[in-house]
């Protein structure tokens, strides 16, 4: 099977292009490297989850996307490529649209025009909202986003889901949440609380810490979104081969509580700032993954105070390029 991974150079992308090809798929992945903060992170990661072939691509480079889908001819298509953050999204709206939006479209376009069979899309659990029914499960509202982030990935489900209608695409649409361990994004909460930590630095807490999310380990996201490669959907109720999963670890922890971990972890006492709630932020995000465990078999593994030993371990590492 030929597989085409987008955004391999990322967090969950280089972890899965290097599982898929160790599997024996041939894997080619693609990355544009412009998003990421500091590119000595997207470097390493391609050193060590080696195996496949990497290609500068823009998925918004219609042209480019175009020309290697007509000569690779892949079987099976994983997007992952997209700008990623709540409060980025506000600063850079534009920039948003371009990679979530149009170089989304780009890739439903690609994959009806070349005989892609089944593509595997991120989402994100941010398509939940304001949403007070927890745990969140696939049915439940998520038309009301309360940052523009959460907006594209909503819009790229339902752009999605057209092209299942109206193409006979298959189509797995993944809401991934909180992912953390080795190698993350460093704009995000465990990052930048660890960089923190390690640096004597203050470690700002949003909401006064009263903020619940669901920490998921990144060998666990990986495995689901295997599990979601490997397994076409069966026809809906409509009879459209269309499926949309939560992945997440389904015990969420209060952010206070995640600090003491990290503290534990790194053996440091962090220094706390107190901060009020910030735009676009929401309270709390718990999944319901009874669906993708019913389907796929899928079931975290990794506890929290297993997973953040491991993050901690690595940060604390020569293995960290940030270091």
């Amino acid at each position: 099977m030929k597989v085409l991974v987008t955004g391999a150079a990322g967090f969950i992308g280089s972890k899965l292009a290097f599982e898929l090809a160790r599997r024996g798929e041939e894997v080619v992945g693609i990355d544009n490297f412009s998003a990421c903060c500091d590119v000595r992170l997207p470097e390493a990661r391609l050193k060590l989850f080696g195996g496949f072939r990497i290609l500068r691509l823009d998925i918004a480079d219609k042209p480019a996307l175009d020309a290697l889908f007509a000569a690779e001819r892949f079987d099976k298509v994983v997007n992952l490529a997209a700008r990623t953050g709540v409060r980025q999204s506000m600063d850079e709206p534009y920039a948003f649209l371009e990679s979530n939006l149009v170089g989304f479209l780009n890739v439903l376009e690609a994959c009806r025009n070349y005989g892609v069979k089944h593509l595997v899309f991120a989402s994100s659990s941010s398509v939940y909202g304001m949403n007070e029914k927890v745990p969140y499960a696939e049915e439940d509202r998520t038309d009301r986003p309360v940052s523009l982030y959460a907006a594209t990935k909503q819009c790229d489900e339902r752009m999605a889901y057209s092209y299942c209608k109206l193409h006979g695409i298959a189509m797995t649409g993944l809401r991934y949440f909180t992912v953390y361990g080795p190698w993350g994004r460093p704009d995000m909460a465990p990052m930048l609380f660890a960089d923190a930590i390690r640096r004597g630095e203050p470690v700002r807490v949003f909401n006064g810490g009263d903020l619940y999310r669901d920490f998921t380990y990144i060998d666990d996201i990986v495995a689901g979104t295997l599990g979601c490669i490997g397994r076409t959907p069966a026809p809906d109720a409509d009879g459209l081969p269309y499926r949309i999963y939560n992945i997440g670890c389904g015990q969420p922890v209060r952010l206070t509580e995640f600090i003491a971990a990290l503290e534990h972890a790194m053996g440091r006492e962090a220094q706390k700032v107190f901060l009020p709630m910030q735009p676009g932020d929401v309270y709390q995000t718990f999944a319901d993954t009874s669906r993708l465990e019913a389907e796929t078999g899928f079931r975290p593994r990794v506890s929290l105070r297993e997973g953040i030993a491991l993050f901690a371990a690595w940060h604390n590492s020569d293995e960290n390029p940030l270091k």
